[in-house]
């Protein structure tokens, strides 16, 4: 019955039609990437992999958005706050169990540093905006006190505060207690305190004072990120970059996909442009499950704007490395690019038909919450927004278009740049930042 109605939605629901492909990017260069001095993307390195910026100095940004995991935690729904180890042996403390399960996977890092990446999360929550505090959007209670330099120096600041992320829950420090009396800015607030740690650290009051910062600033530590991030995870020298600066580097086969995506499979209506993204928010149909983020239910970019037509949209993803950075989708509901590229041609059937073993999912929490895939209702309301074409394409033009996105891969990425530090100045423990053997 359930989908035989969905059958029946996919025959009579409108789809707006798309205008035709467009032709292929520009070659990107270096113009189109922010510039930061050697020195603050050292200090910012030191930073990515330093559990001090976490409530329980126990998570670094690196744990969610590690180097040898695609940018990324290679599991659908990431386990930040009481979870020990990376990736998919990251595994749920028993001294520390968390309260709440981070409900959308951690995307992938490559490419941040381009100026035009100007919307942030999957549901574009930190965006650039003329109207905002110093040009940048940001959820409610979190204003920015400072300028900052980029929007991803603002979104770097923001996860500090989830408690399921780094923050951690009310009663374990200082950082967590600050969160949940939402005292969030000025003096004593949670991004001051997390400042005050950090400068209180010599070695890092030391680097930031030559770099002409006294008296460390929660934005001081969202720059020096965002210079890191964008220098390190920088992945432009792909088959495809090459063959945009007129080199002979792409296979035949890739270049039948290349023809495929930017034509029939209308693929890059959406994922355009140099980074093939076009930074928009689309509803598409993908399966939910997790806690989501209002009980098990998320509606995307509907909850930051409140508008009925932006809900279970969710921020078109760079494609940039995307062989290395599953599973995909804002919950990771896809563990395998093909069956992610197979939902795009047919959502309400993905939908209709998703196989809940197509997630990957890590750690030992007591259930998986599936709520939102048994809700006969939610499913409908999901498939009703789904606002792509259909798109039938035979099994040898879905192998062309998978070789295509296999030459949009650097893969000189996280083999090149700073790399992993050998110790943080704060002292505390990396172990659980080294990757799985």
């Amino acid at each position: 019955m359930f989908k035989q109605t969905l059958g029946a939605l996919c025959a009579t629901l409108l789809f707006s039609a798309a205008a035709d492909a467009g032709p292929l990017p520009a070659p990107v260069s270096d113009v189109d990437f922010h510039s930061f001095p050697k020195e603050l993307v050292l200090l910012g390195r030191d930073l990515f992999f330093d559990p001090v910026l976490s409530g329980n100095k126990n998570i670094a940004c690196a744990t969610c958005h590690h180097p040898t995991l695609g940018t990324s935690d290679a599991t659908s729904l990431s386990l930040g706050e009481g979870g020990i180890g990376l990736g998919l042996v990251r595994h749920v403390d028993p001294r520390n169990i968390p309260k709440d399960r981070i409900p959308r996977n951690a995307p992938a890092l490559f490419n941040l540093g381009a100026k035009e990446f100007t919307v942030m999360f999957h549901d574009g929550r930190t965006a650039r905006d003329r109207h905002a505090m110093f040009g940048i959007a940001m959820p409610d209670g979190r204003t920015l006190e400072r300028p900052l330099p980029s929007v991803l120096a603002a979104q770097n600041i923001l996860p500090m505060l989830s408690p399921a992320e780094m923050a951690g829950d009310p009663g374990e420090n200082e950082v967590a207690d600050a969160v949940a009396a939402e005292r969030i800015l000025g003096p004593d607030g949670a991004w001051d305190i997390l400042a005050r740690r950090v400068d209180a650290i010599p070695e890092y009051r030391t680097r930031f004072a030559a770099l002409g910062t006294e008296g460390i600033h929660i934005t001081d530590i969202g720059t020096a990120l965002s210079a890191f991030i964008g220098t390190e995870f920088r992945t432009t020298d792909s088959p495809f970059d090459r063959y945009l600066h007129g080199g002979d580097t792409m296979a035949e086969e890739q270049l039948e996909g290349m023809d495929l995506f930017y034509g029939k499979a209308r693929c890059s209506t959406c994922h355009s442009g140099p980074f093939q993204t076009d930074h928009d928010f689309y509803a598409i149909g993908l399966p939910q499950f997790g806690p989501g983020k209002s009980e098990y239910v998320d509606h995307g970019r509907g909850m930051v704007t409140g508008l009925a037509e932006d809900m279970y949209r969710f921020r078109t993803p760079s494609l940039r490395n995307v062989t290395q950075s599953a599973p995909y989708g804002h919950n990771g509901a896809y563990a395998d690019l093909e069956d992610m590229v197979r939902h795009h041609l047919d959502a309400v059937k993905g939908l209709a038909t998703y196989d809940r073993s197509k997630a990957l999912l890590s750690n030992d929490l007591e259930k998986m919450d599936w709520e939102a895939l048994d809700d006969f209702d939610e499913v409908m309301r999901i498939a009703e927004a789904i606002e792509i074409v259909d798109v039938s394409l035979e099994q040898t033009e879905i192998d062309r278009i998978m070789d295509f996105l296999g030459a949009l891969s650097d893969e000189s990425a996280g083999k090149r740049g700073l790399g992993l530090p050998v110790s943080v100045p704060s002292g505390l423990a990396m172990d659980m930042l080294r990757a799985p053997s």
